[in-house]
């Protein structure tokens, strides 16, 4: 079978790089995918802030985002999507809450496109995409965003080499001639974190040439092999995925038996670590299921296992009151207590860094960040990195 590709997409490529066999389902044999809760959710959380800040441009206003409005749009769009999970909806309702708040006053004239469609020539192929939001910063300067409801944060490398925002930046050059600099930004909606990057334009023609190389390569495939990894739990090819279906059994090859082999039991350690992530995205899947149901009932009693939710408790001790207690039960000095016991958490201290240097000038919140990192003290302790290396 001959297959060309009608356009390209970043979604069309990053599944071809993820799973060629996810890409002949949904491209070359076109089969009706069922996409899982993260896809579904996020395009919930997305068309709700696409309609809020569509309303302010169409309606020309400025001033802060109604959170009302914006909680019924997202109301809205999950009931459209079916979507069920009081936890899911928890997370959705907090996430657009937490965005309402962060933006702060909104110039309608500021935002230049909310998802804005766009068409790039990439050697014979055409890229198309949309841009989830497009900012004019100054005469100079806009800032490209991607909203995300990512569970985990993007790595620094993953944020430089991102090939989405590659295309985004060449697409917005082309349709706003005017602009000289372009900032990009992951905004991380479940952390609340804005991971911002730009290009150079070396950088820009690399990813030109990548998507063409990729492009021709979905053409030439013949084998289509499946790729396994921990999001084939979240697949919408799932189902119809024999690589899949095998890895649920926990089947594999022996290859390190013999110790000194190193390279076999390299071989062998990386198929164990596929197989550990695929199954402990399954048992979360699974547990997720269980959860829910445990909400409405003290326990279940399935398969001849008892499951149940038991409550677990953390203590922390407010620093204040707990000086004041070991002072004086104590005789030692503030100071020498101080010194003993307290740290501050670095996530916390990243969170309230954030919000104090809103109004502070770029050099401004390096030199905090710098002085801050000088009186910081670092361990280091020795830990198993595997990393795939690519020729």
């Amino acid at each position: 079978m001959t297959f060309t590709n009608t356009h390209l997409s970043y979604s069309r490529l990053s599944r071809f790089e993820q799973c060629p066999l996810s890409f002949k389902f949904q491209y070359v044999e076109k089969r009706q995918g069922e996409p899982g809760m993260p896809l579904r959710f996020g395009k919930v959380v997305h068309g709700a802030l696409e309609r809020l800040l569509r309303e302010v441009i169409d309606q020309e206003r400025t001033g802060p985002l109604d959170e009302e409005r914006a909680l019924a749009l997202f109301t809205e769009a999950w009931g459209a999507e079916r979507l069920t999970g009081l936890h899911e909806f928890g997370e959705g309702v907090a996430m657009v809450r937490a965005f309402v708040r962060a933006q702060g006053v909104v110039d309608h004239r500021d935002v230049l496109a909310v998802e804005k469609e766009f068409r790039l020539p990439a050697g014979r192929f055409t890229v198309l995409g949309y841009i989830d939001r497009v900012d004019r910063i100054d005469d100079e300067t806009i800032e490209i965003v991607d909203y995300k409801t990512n569970r985990q944060l993007f790595t620094r490398e993953e944020v430089d080499e991102s090939l989405q925002m590659s295309l985004y930046e060449l697409a917005a050059r082309r349709m706003w001639p005017w602009v000289k600099n372009v900032r990009l930004s992951f905004v991380m909606l479940r952390h609340g974190v804005r991971q911002t990057t730009t290009r150079t334009s070396e950088q820009l023609e690399a990813a030109v040439a990548y998507v063409q190389t990729l492009g021709a390569m979905t053409e030439a495939e013949t084998v289509f092999a499946p790729r396994l990894g921990p999001n084939c739990v979240d697949s919408d090819h799932r189902a119809s995925c024999p690589a899949y279906a095998e890895a649920l059994t926990g089947r594999r090859t022996l290859f390190g038996a013999d110790r000194e082999d190193l390279e076999a039991i390299a071989r062998e350690r990386e198929e164990v670590a596929r197989l550990a992530k695929i199954l402990y995205a399954r048992k979360s899947e699974l547990e997720g299921v269980l959860r829910e149901h445990l909400k409405e009932r003290d326990d279940l009693v399935l398969a001849g296992v008892r499951y149940s939710l038991a409550q677990t408790t953390s203590t922390s001790y407010p620093l204040e009151p707990t000086l004041r207690v070991l002072e004086s039960k104590t005789g030692r000095g503030r100071d020498e207590l101080v010194t003993r016991l307290a740290a501050i958490d670095k996530d916390a201290l990243d969170t309230l860094v954030r919000e104090v240097t809103k109004g502070l000038d770029r050099s401004s919140t390096h030199l905090l960040r710098a002085e801050l990192d000088a009186v910081a003290q670092k361990s280091v302790s020795p830990r198993f990195v595997a990393k795939e290396v690519r020729a």
